[in-house]
């Protein structure tokens, strides 16, 4: 009782005078000055957001940096490094803003999914991860032998990628070929269903 009879004696004694900030209107915040023009030869740290966890670079009109790498769709490759070392496979998927790649069979993941409908019961599913390109070398599958690549000019004037330890050539028409047929069946399949 004693406790609530000096908190009512403390708040008469507080008065609100002419100079005290209550009641008074805000005034706006000055104006900002002018933004201040780089010279464009100073590089733009502009990163758009990708993923939650991803950041892709972009050069100054905004367009996203793309990587050179020295894998294609459809190569056959070795992995060199990872839990997945020594396994070969043919690389089904590339991401070039971060340099990644999916091989088939390889890096193997466990996902968990939820049922889509009622009384559908939900699954688990294995899905290839992603490989940084770093990971894997191009793989020779008559020779079985994982080598670097080179390039070279033909004499009709093609520029073809071939394997240095054995001087196969890996860019042939035949090859271009089957890959895009696969492209075209898997989006019938998608199309389809």
């Amino acid at each position: 009782m004693a406790a609530m009879a000096a908190l009512q004696s403390s708040f008469t004694t507080i008065s609100i005078s002419s100079n005290s900030f209550l009641g008074q209107r805000l005034l706006p915040p000055p104006l900002c000055p002018p933004l201040v023009k780089y010279p464009a030869e100073e590089p733009c740290l502009i990163s758009a957001k990708f993923k939650r966890w991803e950041r892709k670079e972009c050069k100054p009109n905004s367009l996203p940096v793309v990587h050179k790498m020295h894998v294609k769709l459809g190569d056959t490759v070795k992995v060199i490094s990872g839990r997945d070392k020594g396994k070969v496979g043919e690389v089904t998927e590339i991401f070039k803003h971060n340099s990644t790649i999916i091989v088939k069979e390889v890096n193997l993941k466990t996902k968990h999914v939820k049922s889509k409908e009622e009384g559908e019961s939900g699954q688990i599913v294995k899905i290839e991860a992603r490989i940084h390109s770093s990971n894997v070398m191009l793989y020779s599958k008559e020779n079985n032998v994982a080598s670097r690549v080179g390039h070279k000019t033909l004499d009709n004037g093609k520029r073809v990628r071939y394997l240095i330890k054995t001087g196969e050539i890996i860019d042939s028409a035949e090859n271009w070929k089957k890959v895009n047929k696969e492209k075209e069946k898997s989006t019938e399949l998608v199309a389809a269903s």
